[in-house]
C-alpha cells in the first residue's frame, strides 16, 4: 500500500467533519453500484490503480443521488500537470479505482429535481471545484474556498481550513469522481456549470474549467500591472497562458524559465516572450544571476511559479522528499524571491501540498518581498468575463493545444505527457459524444507502441 492510500485509510478511521452538504468519497460508481451507479449502463473511465499506474476501464454510469445533481455526457476532457501529482502518488489520500479528471465539458443528460436554470441537452463546462453557491466565500464568488463541499479532517488539520471539494482530485479534496470518463456526476450542478454559446466550441470552452481561470487568477492576484517585467517559472500551458495574460494586463516584458523543447514551443507560439534555459546555467544561483543580468541588475517586478513543488533539482531536496523530510522543494520559490527586485511580488500557482525545508525567509523579510499563495483559482469569479474574451478572440486557448486523443488512449497519453515526449503539452480528449473537431484543432494522436 502506498503512502497516499495509507493516508486515506487513516482519514476513514478518524472520520470526516460535518460541514459538507453533498456526499463525500463518491470517487467511482462501481464502489457501490446500487447506491451510486446506473443498474444497466456502463462507461469508459480513467482510474488510478496505484503509484504511476492509470488505466481506462469499464465502470457503471453515475446516477443522480442528490436533487441538485446533473449527469453530463462528457464531450471533452484533458490532462493537467496537477494530474501528474496524482499519478506519482505525491499527494495524499488516493484510493485504487478513483476516477480522475478535473477539467471537462459536456452535454446535460439527466438532472435532479431541484436543478434550476438548465435543460437537458445544454452544452456546459464545469468548474474544477465544487461550490455550494451560498456560503461566506461563495457569496464573494471565491468558489475554490467553499465551506460546504469538503469535510476532509486531515486537510483541515494540515492547512487550518478546508478548500472546496474538487473533481477527480483525491479524497483530501472531498473524494469526487472526475470527468476523464464518458459520463460524470456534477453535484450542485446549477452552481458549478456554465452554459457554452454556439460560437465557442468545446475545444475552447473546456479550458475555462481550470487552465484559463487558473492562469488569469495567477496574473491578477499577483498584481501584474502596466510596465511590469514578469518572470514565469514553467513553460507548460499555465505558464503560456500567464504570459499571454501578463501582456493583456500591461506587462512590458515576459521572461520564461524552463528547458528542452518546451521553450522551442513557446518561441513558436509566443514570440514576444524571452526565454531562459535553466539547464544551461552553471551554478545553483544561475537563474537568479541571469534574471538580474537581463533586468539591469534589479530583477523582475513579478515572479510567477507555474511549475510545482514536487520537482526537486538538488540532491539534497531529492533526498529529503524521498525520505519524507519534506513534501515540496523550496528551490523555485527561493529563486523567485531572490530574483525579483526589492519589494517585488511572487505568486505561487503550481501545486504545493505540504511542507518545505531551506526556505529563504531572510530575503523575503529583509527585501520586502510579497509572497502570494494564489490558491486554487476561484473559477466562478472569472469565467463569465473570460468566456467573453474567448468570444472576441482576445484569448485563444487553441494556442496551447497540441494533441487530440481518443478516450481509450488516455492512459498512454498520461505516460507520454509525464515523460514530456512527443511534444505533448495540452491535450483534448474526445469521447463517443464529442462533436467533430473545430477549425484549428490538432489531428488525432496515434500513440507509439
Amino acid at each position: 500500500m502506498s503512502l497516499s492510500q495509507a493516508a486515506y485509510k487513516v482519514e476513514q478511521a478518524v472520520g470526516h467533519n460535518d460541514n459538507a452538504i453533498t456526499a463525500q468519497d463518491v470517487t467511482n460508481p462501481a464502489n457501490d453500484r446500487e447506491k451510486y451507479g446506473d443498474p444497466s449502463v456502463t462507461m469508459q473511465a480513467l482510474v488510478w490503480q496505484g503509484k504511476n499506474i492509470v488505466e481506462v476501464v469499464e465502470v457503471p454510469k453515475p446516477k443522480v443521488i442528490e436533487d441538485r445533481d446533473v449527469i453530463l455526457k462528457v464531450t471533452g476532457s484533458t490532462v493537467c500537470g496537477s494530474d501528474l501529482h496524482l499519478l506519482h502518488g505525491s499527494v495524499i489520500q488516493m484510493s485504487k479505482g478513483d476516477i480522475l479528471g478535473h477539467e471537462f465539458c459536456g452535454v446535460i443528460d439527466e438532472m435532479g429535481s431541484a436543478v434550476k436554470g438548465f435543460s437537458k441537452g445544454d452544452r456546459v463546462v464545469a468548474s474544477f471545484q465544487i461550490a455550494c453557491g451560498a456560503c461566506h466565500f461563495c457569496d464573494q464568488k471565491l468558489s475554490s474556498q467553499c465551506l460546504k463541499t469538503n469535510s476532509n479532517k486531515t486537510e483541515h488539520a494540515m492547512y487550518g481550513g478546508n478548500t472546496a471539494g474538487m473533481f477527480g482530485y483525491l479524497h483530501f479534496a472531498g473524494g469526487f469522481a472526475g470527468g476523464q470518463a464518458e459520463y460524470v456526476r456534477v453535484p450542485l450542478g446549477d452552481v458549478n456549470l456554465l452554459k457554452l454559446p454556439e460560437d465557442v466550441p468545446d475545444e475552447k470552452g473546456l479550458f475555462l474549467s481550470d487552465v484559463i481561470s487558473t492562469s488569469w487568477n495567477c496574473v491578477v492576484d499577483t498584481g501584474v500591472k502596466k510596465g511590469d517585467i514578469v518572470a514565469i517559472w514553467g513553460a507548460g500551458p499555465i505558464g503560456q497562458m500567464c504570459a499571454d495574460f501578463s501582456f493583456i494586463n500591461g506587462a512590458s516584458r515576459v521572461i520564461m524559465i524552463d528547458q528542452n523543447w518546451r521553450l522551442d514551443f513557446v518561441k513558436s507560439k509566443y514570440p514576444k516572450v524571452e526565454l531562459v534555459d535553466f539547464s544551461k546555467l552553471s551554478n545553483t544561483k544561475g537563474v537568479v544571476n541571469k534574471l538580474k543580468e537581463m533586468t539591469d541588475g534589479l530583477g523582475p517586478d513579478v515572479a510567477l511559479e507555474c511549475a510545482a513543488g514536487e520537482y526537486a533539482k538538488s540532491y539534497a531536496h531529492k533526498m529529503e522528499i524521498a525520505m519524507g523530510m519534506e513534501t515540496d522543494t523550496s528551490e523555485l520559490v527561493n529563486e523567485m524571491i531572490e530574483s525579483v527586485k526589492n519589494y517585488g511580488r511572487c505568486g505561487i500557482t503550481g501545486v504545493y501540498v505540504g511542507y518545505t525545508n531551506h526556505f529563504n525567509i531572510g530575503s523575503l523579510m529583509e527585501r520586502g518581498i510579497r509572497l502570494i499563495g494564489n490558491g486554487q483559482a476561484p473559477v466562478h469569479l472569472y469565467w463569465h468575463d473570460l468566456l467573453k474574451r474567448i468570444q472576441t478572440g482576445e484569448i485563444d486557448p487553441l494556442k496551447m493545444l497540441t494533441h487530440r486523443v481518443k478516450m481509450e488512449d488516455m492512459a498512454k497519453a498520461y505516460y507520454t505527457f509525464d515523460k514530456k515526449e512527443d511534444g505533448m503539452q495540452k491535450i483534448y480528449v474526445e469521447t463517443k459524444f464529442s462533436a467533430p473537431p473545430c477549425e484549428g484543432s490538432p489531428g488525432m494522436w496515434v500513440p507509439k507502441d
